[in-house]
C-alpha cells in the first residue's frame, strides 16, 4: 500500500540528512509505527508521504502511484491525517469539523450527514456533542473528533503523528484501546509516529525503529524487536524492560495452563488478558500461582511464575 524507496530529505542549510536512503514497505491493512529518538526523522518521513514535505530524492508510492505525480491537495484529501494538537477548526462545530473532507469532495448533504452520524457512533461521540465547538470539549473528546474527521471520507491510508500524546495516561490508554478496536474492524493502512516504546509495541503490527538521520535500524514485528534486537542501539532504545513488554504481547489463552490446585486466596484472572497482567496479579498478591478462567467463567487451570518465566525464555 505504501512503499518508500531510498528516500532522502535534506533541509536547506543543513549539514546532514534529516532522513537518509530510507526504504520500507507498509502492507495493506497494517499499522506501522515509526519510533526513535528526537531528530531521527519520524515526523519528516510521515509528512513526506502526503507531501507536506517534499523528499530531496528517492520515491514514495501510495496505492501504486508515485506521490509526486499526484496533485498534493487531491493526495491529502485521500489520506486521513491525525496530529497531536488535533487541528480542529475552532469556528466550526464538531459535526462540521468531521464533515470537512466530504464537503470538499462534493458529497451530497444527506450522505455527509449519515457519515458524520456513523462516525459519531463508532467513536462514542454523544449526539449532544455534535453542535458544540472544539473549545467546549475535553482533550479526549477532541482527539476522538480528530480521528473521526480523518476517517470521514473513508481513506484507505491514515497518518497519525503522536495522536494521543497530549492527553493524560488514563485517557490515552482508553483512546488506544478504542482505536485498536476500530482498526480491527476497518483494517486501514496506518503509519503512526510516537516517541513512546510502550505505545509502539501496543499499537503496531510492525515497528520501524529509526536512528538520528532517518537511519532504519530494525523493521520487524514488536515481538521480534523485543526478543531479538538487531543491534546495541535497538536493545538500548527498547530498554531493559523488554522482557516485560514481550509478556504484554502474549495472550494467556495462547499459553498452556496447568491442571493443578491453587490456594484459596490465589488471584483469579481471565484468559483474555496477557502474561504481563498475569504477572502483575501474582506479584501484587504475593502468590506464585493464579487461577485462569475462560470467557464462560469456567476454570481452565492455573498459571505459575515458573510457567511465565519459561514462556519468556522461549
Amino acid at each position: 500500500m505504501i512503499s518508500l524507496r531510498s528516500v532522502t530529505k535534506r533541509f536547506a542549510g543543513a549539514a546532514s540528512d534529516a532522513v537518509h536512503e530510507l526504504s520500507l514497505d507498509v502492507a495493506e491493512g497494517e499499522v506501522v509505527v515509526l519510533v526513535g529518538p528526537s531528530g531521527c526523522g519520524k515526523t519528516t518521513t510521515m509528512r513526506m508521504i502526503n507531501r507536506l514535505i517534499e523528499p530531496t530524492s528517492g520515491q514514495i508510492v501510495v496505492e501504486g502511484t508515485d506521490v509526486v505525480k499526484r496533485d498534493p491537495v487531491e493526495l491529502r484529501r485521500g489520506i486521513g491525517y491525525v496530529i497531536q494538537t488535533v487541528g480542529l477548526m475552532p469556528h466550526r462545530t464538531v459535526a462540521q469539523n468531521i464533515a470537512t473532507v466530504p464537503e470538499l469532495l462534493g458529497w451530497e448533504t444527506s450522505r455527509t450527514r449519515e457519515r458524520v452520524e456513523e462516525l459519531a457512533t463508532l467513536l462514542e461521540l454523544r449526539a449532544e456533542l455534535m453542535a458544540r465547538y472544539p473549545g467546549e470539549l475535553s482533550g479526549g473528546q477532541r482527539q476522538r473528533v480528530g480521528v473521526a474527521r480523518a476517517l470521514a471520507a473513508d481513506p484507505p491510508v491514515m497518518l497519525m503523528d503522536e495522536p494521543f500524546a497530549a492527553v493524560d495516561p488514563v485517557v490515552r490508554a482508553r483512546l488506544q484501546d478504542q482505536f485498536l478496536e476500530i482498526q480491527r474492524r476497518l483494517r486501514k493502512t496506518i503509519v503512526f509516529v510516537t516517541h513512546d516504546v510502550d505505545e509502539a509495541v501496543k499499537m503496531s503490527d510492525r515497528i520501524a525503529l529509526l536512528n538520528v538521520g532517518g537511519i532504519l535500524e530494525q523493521y520487524a514485528p514488536p515481538e521480534e524487536i523485543l526478543r531479538a534486537p538487531a543491534n546495541a542501539f535497538v536493545a538500548d532504545f527498547v530498554g531493559e524492560e523488554r522482557g516485560l513488554r514481550r509478556l504484554g504481547l502474549i495472550a494467556i489463552r495462547d499459553v498452556e495452563v496447568e491442571p493443578g490446585p491453587a490456594p484459596a486466596d490465589a488471584p483469579v484472572i481471565d484468559d483474555d488478558g496477557t502474561l504481563r497482567e498475569a504477572l502483575d496479579a501474582l506479584v501484587t498478591s504475593g502468590s506464585n500461582v493464579a487461577v485462569v478462567m475462560d470467557a464462560n467463567g469456567e476454570r481452565r487451570g492455573v498459571i505459575t511464575l515458573e510457567r511465565i518465566s519459561r514462556e519468556l525464555a522461549s
